[in-house]
C-alpha cells in the first residue's frame, strides 16, 4: 500500500491594501493642482481666481466649514452621529453676539463656544442616555436651536440700541494680522497675472493679510484634533467607543463618559463655528446665517473619511467654491466649468488605466458636456452661481463615496454593561 503525501492547501493570496498618500505623493498633487488652476486662469481670463482677495475671502469661509466638520469628526469617532451641528452652530451664533456686543468680542466667542456645548450636552444625553436615534435626535436639536434663539432675541435684541428681533447689535471685531511687506509684494506679484508664480503668490497673500487671530486658533485646532485622538490613550480609547464599544467596555474604558466627552466637545466646536460667522464673518447677529454650514462642514467630515486633514480639505474647496460666488460671481463660477471639464478628463484617463472603461466613459461624457458649456457660453446663469457651494457639495461626496470608511459602531444602539 503506497502512501501519499496530501497536499496543504495554498494560503489565499492577500488582499492588496490601499496604499496610504506620502508626503511625496501629496506635494506632487497639490503641485498639479497649482499647475491646472494657473492654465484654467490664463485661458478663462479670470484672473480673480487665485487673487489674494479670493484666498482670504475662502479661508475665511471655510473657518466655519471646519469647525462644524470637526465637531462632526470628534462625535462620530465615539460612535455617535452628529446631525444636529447645525442647531449646534445657531446657537453659538446667537451666543457669541449676545456676549460679544455686551463684553467683548473674545468673551462672545468663549460664551458661543458654551452654548454650542450646551447643544452637544443635549444629544448626549438623548442619544447616549436615552438611546434615542441619532438622527431624530439631531434633526430635533436643529428645530428647537432655531426657535429658541429666536424667542430669546425677541426679549434681547429686540431691546438693545442697533438690534431688531432678527438681528444684534453690532461687535466689535478681533485683531486681524498683515505681516507688512510681504503682504504688499505678494499682491503685487499676484497682480502681474504671469503663469503660475502669480497664483502661489495669490494663495501666499491670502494668507497673510488680514488673517483674524481668531482664525488661527480655529487653523490650529485641527492639528490639535489630530494629536490628541490618534496619538495620546485618551484618543484611543475615545475612537475603541465609535469602533467597537463593548470590547472598550471590557477592557476598563467608560463608554458613557467618552461618548459624552466627544459629542459635548463636537458641539463646542461646532458653536465656535457660529461664533465666528457673528463675530468675524460679519459683526453682527442675524437670524439665519449659518445657513446650511453644519449641513456642509458634516459633508466635508464625510469627504474626509472622517480624518481632520481631509476635512480640512473638504472645508476649503467648499470655502473657495463660496468664495468664487461672492467675488466675481458669474465669470468665476463659468471659469470653474473649465476646471471641473479638465477634471472629469484626468479622471476618465486613470478609470481607463485601471480599466474601468464605463466609469472612464461616463466621465469622458460628462468631461465633453462641460466643455461644450463652457465654450458655447459667456457665463453661467445666476442660479447656477448661487448653488455652485451646494452643487460642489453634492458631486464631491458622490465622487468620494466608494472609499469611505466610517466607524464601524457609528450610529449604533449601545447600553451600558454590554460589555461584562
Amino acid at each position: 500500500m503506497s502512501t501519499g503525501t496530501v497536499a496543504k492547501p495554498s494560503a489565499a493570496p492577500k488582499k492588496a491594501g490601499r496604499r496610504k498618500l506620502t508626503w511625496p505623493w501629496i506635494l506632487l498633487i497639490v503641485a498639479a493642482g497649482l499647475v491646472l488652476f494657473s492654465l484654467v486662469r490664463v485661458v478663462s481670463g479670470a484672473d480673480d481666481l487665485t487673487s489674494v482677495g479670493q484666498i482670504s475671502g475662502a479661508l475665511q469661509l471655510a473657518v466655519p466649514i471646519a469647525m462644524a466638520g470637526l465637531g462632526g469628526l470628534w462625535s462620530e469617532r465615539a460612535g455617535v452621529v452628529n446631525i444636529g451641528l447645525e442647531g449646534m452652530m445657531v446657537l453659538g451664533t446667537w451666543f457669541g453676539a449676545w456676549a460679544g456686543y455686551q463684553w467683548g468680542p473674545w468673551t462672545g466667542v468663549v460664551v458661543g463656544i458654551l452654548g454650542g456645548a450646551i447643544g452637544g450636552l443635549l444629544h448626549a444625553i438623548i442619544t447616549v442616555t436615552f438611546n434615542v436615534n441619532h438622527i431624530v435626535s439631531g434633526v430635533a436639536i436643529n428645530i428647537l436651536a432655531v426657535g429658541f434663539t429666536q424667542y430669546l432675541s425677541n426679549f434681547t435684541f429686540d431691546k438693545a440700541e442697533g438690534g431688531s428681533s432678527k438681528q444684534s447689535p453690532r461687535i466689535d471685531p478681533i485683531t486681524d494680522i498683515t505681516i507688512p511687506g510681504l503682504s504688499d509684494w505678494l499682491m503685487d506679484l499676484q497682480q502681474k497675472h504671469w503663469f503660475l508664480i502669480s497664483d502661489i503668490a495669490g494663495i501666499l497673500g491670502g494668507l497673510v493679510t488680514h488673517l483674524s487671530l481668531l482664525t488661527i486658533v480655529a487653523a490650529l485646532l485641527i492639528p490639535a484634533t489630530w494629536w490628541i485622538l490618534w496619538r495620546t490613550a485618551f484618543g484611543l480609547r475615545l475612537r475603541s467607543c465609535g469602533e467597537n464599544p463593548v470590547a472598550a467596555e471590557s477592557l476598563g474604558v467608560n463608554v458613557y463618559k467618552y461618548k459624552y466627552i466627544a459629542v459635548v466637545v463636537s458641539g463646542g466646536l461646532a458653536g465656535l463655528g457660529g461664533a465666528f460667522l457673528s463675530i468675524v464673518s460679519t459683526g453682527i447677529y442675524q437670524e439665519g446665517q449659518t445657513g446650511g454650514r453644519g449641513y456642509i462642514g458634516l459633508a466635508a467630515m464625510i469627504f474626509g473619511n472622517w480624518m481632520p486633514g481631509g476635512m480640512a480639505l473638504g472645508a476649503s474647496l467648499f470655502g473657495f467654491t463660496d468664495s468664487l460666488k461672492l467675488r466675481g460671481g458669474a465669470e468665476n463660477v463659468h471659469a470653474l466649468l473649465l476646471l471641473v471639464a479638465l477634471l472629469l478628463v484626468i479622471a476618465a484617463l486613470w478609470q481607463l488605466y485601471k480599466k474601468k472603461y464605463v466609469v472612464a466613459a461616463v466621465s469622458a461624457g460628462f468631461s465633453a458636456a462641460f466643455f461644450l458649456w463652457y465654450f458655447l457660453t459667456d457665463e453661467v446663469p445666476s442660479q447656477f452661481v448661487d448653488a455652485a457651494p451646494y452643487i460642489t457639495t453634492l458631486l464631491v461626496l458622490a465622487l468620494s463615496a466608494q472609499r469611505l470608511r466610517m466607524p464601524k459602531a457609528d450610529g449604533l444602539p449601545y447600553r451600558k454593561g454590554e460589555g461584562k
